[in-house]
């Protein structure tokens, strides 16, 4: 059994705050056995309005709760409080959503016959019990985007959540609880990854979501294929930042920021390269570095706070050997940088060539990095240069350049002139390295159903 530890440190301090025991495997067997026996319970006997009834409770809680719960991943992560209480927020939307529109998106969905009388249509149908692995960087909005559609449908869940967002993923299962969701249908799981793999072998288990690292998605997939069980990865990104013509660079330079900076820089689909052609580069560059490097970390619980720690030694450790590796093989800091503890400042980092390491890595934290083009076709050459494939984000004041350069970007999501413009009712996913499978909106509650085909003469 590996030396997995679910534990609160507060990644500010350093303290540990609170262990937390692994799971048995003998308790984890009979967990399984649990969510699986009452699949039909959750899922054919209790109506989508019942189960959507339960989902709009497990919103309300999340609302009610939100400072006590925006607190928990403060000190588990070291997320900014506002920024904290906001995801609390955004996760509640998300199961209100689902919540709302359950009988809409659960509907039958008739086709229209070429040959032959009668009728024909889908039926959507749970397809039994889930294992849900998430990260830590949204213990919230990515336990949402997996439960709301999937018990909604009325599958069950087990969930297995990062090791230092222990505390966050007990008070989730207590609201699921408290909601009206049975015991058993939403258990979490305090496992570790040799756990895990033979958890995702069990015949009972019919399949897997996964938000996290490459090297976690490709072992997950690996295993899972093994087993013919269906995986949903969303997984690294390296986004880019095309700046390509505006009229008011002030505020292109304001959305970089933004973009650059949500949640400490430690998100997957934050902007993090920052592509701009020639002719606006150097005033570019010159505003960019003077606005970011103007946010300073600070104290997480302070409502004053715009980034906070980043969330672990571990990660601190990371990002600062990826720019001393990147500044070692030749490029430049332009601007920021250092270190304290946990606490990263935010830094620019320009003239990085392609053989460089920090090319093709996804640097998690407040570092960006800047590449100047000197054309269209050169823009969307570079962006797509990347392993990566999961959001982009395309600035011009010429609307039909825009559309055009959406469209050959390889990504699974576009946001034209605009940051943080995610929604609950739009699709989140990527291609490449960046994962396969959508969550959020209609197709969210897509992918764990079995479209039963119902064929009448």
């Amino acid at each position: 059994m590996s030396a997995i530890e679910y534990a609160v440190t507060n990644p500010a301090t350093g303290e540990t705050l609170k262990t937390f025991d692994v799971i048995s495997d003998d308790d984890l067997k009979a967990a399984i056995g649990r969510a699986h026996d009452v699949r039909h319970a959750w899922g054919r006997d209790t109506s989508v309005e019942e189960r959507a009834k339960v989902i709009a409770r497990v919103a309300e809680l999340h609302n009610e709760r939100k400072e006590e719960l925006g607190a928990i991943i403060t000190r588990e992560m070291g997320k900014p409080k506002e920024q904290a209480e906001g995801e609390v927020e955004f996760s509640a939307a998300i199961y209100q959503y689902y919540a709302d529109n359950a009988v809409k998106l659960l509907a039958d969905q008739s086709i229209d016959l070429l040959d032959g009388e009668g009728s024909a249509f889908i039926r959507r149908s749970p397809v039994g019990l889930l294992l849900g692995i998430m990260p830590w960087n949204y213990p919230y909005y990515q336990v949402a985007r997996f439960a709301g559609p999937n018990l909604v449908t009325g599958n069950t869940i087990l969930l297995k959540h990062a090791p230092q967002c222990p505390e966050s993923a007990a008070a989730m299962e207590a609201i699921f609880h408290e909601a009206g969701v049975p015991t058993d249908a939403y258990i979490n799981i305090y496992a570790t990854n040799e756990q895990v793999e033979w958890v995702i072998g069990d015949p009972r288990v019919q399949g897997v979501s996964l938000t996290g690292s490459g090297r976690a998605g490709a072992a997950v997939a690996q295993i899972a294929g093994k087993h013919l069980k269906k995986v949903v990865l969303e997984l690294g990104g390296s986004d880019p930042f095309i700046v390509l013509a505006t009229e008011d660079l002030d505020a292109v330079v304001e959305q970089a920021v933004g973009g650059r900076l949500e949640n400490t820089g430690q998100a997957c689909n934050a902007a993090k390269r920052f592509i701009v052609v020639e002719d606006l580069y150097d005033a570019f560059v010159e505003k960019f570095t003077a606005a970011l490097t103007e946010v300073e970390p600070g104290d997480p619980t302070s409502a004053d706070s715009a980034i906070g720690p980043l969330s672990s030694t571990a990660a601190a450790d990371r990002l600062e050997a990826q720019v001393k590796e990147t500044l070692d093989a030749g490029a430049k800091l332009a601007a920021g940088g250092g270190r304290d503890g946990n606490f990263f400042k935010t830094a620019v980092i320009t003239d990085i060539t392609k053989d460089n390491p920090g090319y093709t890595e996804e640097f998690f934290g407040p570092v960006a990095q800047v590449y100047k083009v000197g054309s269209e076709a050169e823009a969307i050459e570079l962006a797509n240069d990347t392993p990566y494939g999961l959001g982009s984000y395309v600035f011009t004041s010429d609307s039909e350049q825009a559309l055009r350069v959406a469209d050959q970007i390889d990504a699974g999501m576009v946001f034209i002139n605009v940051v943080g413009a995610e929604g609950v009712e739009l699709p989140f996913g990527g291609v490449k390295a960046s994962g396969f499978g959508r969550e959020l909106g209609t197709f969210g509650t897509d992918e764990f159903v079995n479209k039963k085909l119902i064929r009448v003469g």
